[in-house]
Parts: C-alpha cells; sequence; structure tokens
C-alpha cells in the first residue's frame, strides 16, 4: 500500500487532530504474541509515556532499552509483535514509528499488516493478514510519521501485525484510525458518543502542555494527572484554555459529565460546555458565534465528577442535535475525562 513520510507538524495536522491511536495501552491495546523479544519487552512499543534512556544500565541479556529489541542474526524474514487495539474494530490512516535511542541497533524497515478476527477469537496460522502501511526503511534513533496515501483503510481490523526487517530495536508504535464502533440498534439508547470507543475524537485545543487531549475520551478514571488533560498557567486576565471534541455521531445530548480526578491543587476555577451541529471539522473550527452553551460557566471541585443532566436546571440547549462540544477551562489547569451521553440521531 503506497504511503508517505511526513514530518511532525503535518502528521499532528492531518493525522493526530483527525484520528485515534487505536493501539494505546491507555486504551487498552496490548502485545500478545511476538517472535522474540531478547534484549527488551514488546509490551513497551505501547507505553503511553516517551522513551528513555540509561546507558550505564544493564539487564543479564545486555544493555537495557526502553523499547521492544530482538537478538542479531534472525534466520527469518522479519521479527514480529501481534497487537490486539483497544478498540472494538478500526480502520487504519497511518502510524509513527519511534527508534529512540536505537543507534546501530535499529530496525532497518518496517511493514504494518492487519486482520480481522471474529467472535473474540485470536490470530493463528490461518490468519490472513493484509498490508496496510507498505514496507519503508526507517532510520536511528528517530521518529518516523507514515500516512497511507489512499487514506482510510477498506476494511476494518482488531489486530495488527508489526514486522521489522530482520531484527533490531523499536522504542514506541502508534497506529492512527477511526474506531469502527458497536452502536446499539436502539436510536433510544444513551451512550458517550465522546468517548473514543464510540468514534468520539479530540480534534483541536488551545494548549496540552502538560497532558495531551486524547486522554479526555479514554476509558475509566485513569491512574493519576499523566493522563489527563492539563495546560500551562496563566498569567494574563480573561485567559481560557479549551477543547473540540467531534462526537461520534450526530446526537441529542442527555448528560455531560466533566471529571477532574487527581487534580487536586490544579483543577480548573470554572467549566464550560458548549455544543454545535457542523458538518465537518473545518466549519467547527471557524463557527464561533454557532456555539451554544449547555453548561454555562460552573465553579469546578478537585477529583471530583461534576455530572449535569436535562432538567436539572442548569444544563441547556440540548433539544437538537449537535456533533461537536467544546469544552473551556477558565482560566486554566487539569481535567480528567469529558463524557457526553447522548441519543444518536441519523
Amino acid at each position: 500500500m503506497p504511503i508517505k513520510a511526513i514530518d511532525q507538524v503535518q502528521f499532528h495536522a492531518d493525522v493526530r487532530s483527525r484520528y485515534s491511536d487505536v493501539i494505546g495501552s491507555k486504551l487498552g491495546g496490548k502485545v500478545i504474541s511476538f517472535s522474540d523479544e531478547f534484549f527488551a519487552e514488546a509490551s513497551n512499543l505501547l507505553a503511553p509515556k516517551p522513551p528513555i534512556r540509561d546507558k550505564g544500565r544493564f539487564t543479564y541479556n545486555g544493555a537495557w532499552y526502553d523499547g521492544w529489541e530482538t537478538r542479531r542474526h534472525n534466520p527469518e524474514p522479519a521479527d514480529w509483535v501481534i497487537i490486539k487495539l483497544g478498540v472494538a474494530s478500526a480502520r487504519i490512516i497511518g502510524c509513527e514509528i519511534d527508534t529512540a535511542f536505537f543507534d546501530g541497533n535499529h530496525a532497518p524497515e518496517i511493514d504494518v499488516e492487519g486482520a480481522f478476527v471474529p467472535d473474540d477469537g485470536v490470530p493463528d496460522t490461518n490468519t490472513k493478514w493484509s498490508v496496510i502501511i507498505d514496507k519503508t526503511p526507517c532510520g536511528p534513533s528517530q521518529r518516523h510519521f507514515f500516512v497511507r496515501e489512499d487514506g482510510l483503510t477498506e476494511h476494518f481490523y482488531n489486530y495488527v501485525r508489526l514486522n521489522m526487517y530482520p531484527d533490531g530495536g523499536i522504542a514506541r508504535f502508534r497506529l492512527y484510525g477511526s474506531p469502527v464502533p458497536v452502536f446499539p440498534a436502539a436510536l433510544s439508547t444513551v451512550i458517550d458518543l465522546a468517548h473514543v470507543s464510540s468514534g468520539g475524537v479530540a480534534i483541536a485545543c488551545s494548549d496540552e502542555h502538560f497532558g495531551t487531549i486524547d486522554n479526555l475520551l479514554l476509558p475509566g478514571r485513569g491512574v493519576d494527572m499523566g493522563d489527563g488533560w492539563e495546560t500551562t498557567r496563566s498569567r494574563f486576565p480573561g485567559h481560557e484554555d479549551w477543547v473540540v471534541v467531534r462526537l461520534g455521531s450526530r446526537a441529542i445530548i442527555e448528560k455531560v459529565v466533566v471529571d477532574t480526578a487527581f487534580f487536586r491543587g490544579n483543577f480548573p476555577d470554572k467549566i464550560r460546555v458548549e455544543a454545535l451541529d457542523a458538518a465537518d471539522d473545518a466549519a467547527a473550527l471557524i463557527s464561533e458565534a454557532a456555539w451554544k452553551v449547555v453548561v454555562p460557566d460552573q465553579k469546578a471541585k478537585p477529583d471530583f465528577e461534576h455530572e449535569y443532566v436535562v432538567n436539572d436546571g442548569i444544563l441547556t440547549n440540548v433539544e437538537k442535535p449537535v456533533t461537536y462540544v467544546k469544552l473551556s477551562m477558565i482560566p486554566d489547569g487539569g481535567i480528567k475525562r469529558l463524557r457526553v451521553f447522548a441519543r444518536r440521531v441519523l
């Protein structure tokens, strides 16, 4: 499949801001098998934090690396690792391969294959794999960003296989795409349409200095401040930080939850939630006057789930369908999760 290498800025604009990392450990992605991990464990590929290096650290087998590293002289064409996606399934658009600190022992080439295994099964020798990221060279100790020239894959997958030719090391692997949600048949069912498994994507924000906006849409309440959204401290009157989320479906809002779990001395002073019915991301980002307030400015509390429901006297302007939600922090701070429970509208 034809791919192109792009720089980090373009990858952020074209891929990261529009799609989700569907294999990340924060979402529940996990390594289920591998050909070899003699020097460093394959599970490190999915670690949420950037790789580090400790040159004075050694294991029984050799130098310690924060990544996946196999032994030398692989007799097979490639070493491989099979990963189960953190969502039910997804269509794939591109990936990041980070060879940080692997210099002289990095993977010379990689490709990525996908498969769909039904009924909660796992890949076996009969599984048919399709190439979704074609074989491409990798350099030492650097981040590589690859995007499919044909756009999203036509088919969707629940397993991927990363191959490195013939062996070596990779620090991190991120795979971006659009989750293919399994919605309830009844449109009256209320579900969290901001959740990444429902197709929710955080597409833009004012700042994400300490914690990234994709964390807002993850399952659970997390483990610490590190897996939430946190901005820098503002120093000017009137400042507000914000994030725009594309919902997984056009819908009518029933409940909004803003969770400040673990943010105890750096939670926002106030929060506000707005909603918009727009045709696409571009329209959402330029239609400032069209946003409707659904949760007006509310004092926030530390380490607390703020819940706003229909008929509570706070949640408003939820009679009509919307496709986007905007969460604002006044003036700044940290938020762990955003939930938008709603009924889908076709």
